[in-house]
């Protein structure tokens, strides 16, 4: 890693943007940065930013880049959650939480720009701007709501129930889902490989469980489907 405290204007103009600091008035957005205590660090390609059971000390934004999260599961499984690309703040949940320890390892997978500031720094900022506190609050409760829907997926043993599930997750009525990933991703994202879940997918359309156009997935018999989750 290579640190240095020099943010280009580029680089201040995407944390202005980013969700916790939208919304700030001009003369918070011009004070930001003199109340973090922060470092700017060059991370590479196959480097371990964060480790999983490690407390977390900092407020972690993502520049630029591209981070893979692991978890090691109670079995000794590793098991991929999500990708990070920046720009976005991540982990924010943990920061303050009551045993502040992050459950998840971080990699980083694509070169990037990491910004870190103090715990202690972060919470007199946030306390001290009521905006900046709702926008704290309201990433933390998002944050915690994808990684229960997350971990819930991958609780599950089958590509068929995992796929099932986020169907149900991405209903848009009682008949119609619509995935908001492509094959590819969404292979990614069950932790599954595209030719096995494009087989699985082939099977249920098969099975008249489901028709798939595009993105949209048309539930022909949701009695059937539940029994898988």
């Amino acid at each position: 890693m290579e640190h240095n405290n020099y943010l280009t204007d580029q680089q201040i103009n995407i944390i202005h943007k980013i969700p916790l600091f939208r919304g700030l008035n001009e003369d918070a957005k011009r004070t930001l940065l003199d109340k973090l205590d922060y470092t700017v660090t060059e991370i590479s390609k196959g480097e371990i930013i964060i480790r999983q059971n490690t407390p977390c000390l900092h407020m972690y934004i993502l520049l630029r880049g591209n981070l893979e999260v692991n978890i090691i599961d109670v079995s000794g499984n590793n098991v991929k959650v999500e990708n990070l690309i920046g720009p976005r703040a991540f982990a924010t949940p943990h920061l303050f939480d009551g045993n502040s320890i992050f459950p998840a390892t971080f990699t980083v997978v694509e070169d990037g720009i990491l910004f870190k500031a103090t715990k202690e720094s972060a919470f007199k900022l946030i306390s001290s701007e009521p905006e900046l506190l709702k926008n704290f609050l309201r990433l933390t409760g998002n944050c915690n709501a994808c990684t229960v829907s997350r971990l819930r997926i991958l609780s599950y043993k089958s590509i068929r129930s995992r796929f099932i599930y986020y169907l149900f997750e991405h209903k848009q009525s009682d008949t119609l889902s619509v995935m908001e990933h492509n094959q590819t991703q969404l292979a990614e994202y069950l932790s599954v490989t595209r030719p096995a879940l494009a087989n699985e997918i082939k099977r249920m359309a098969d099975e008249g469980l489901l028709k798939v156009d595009g993105r949209n997935v048309e539930l022909l018999s949701i009695s059937s489907l539940l029994k898988y989750v």
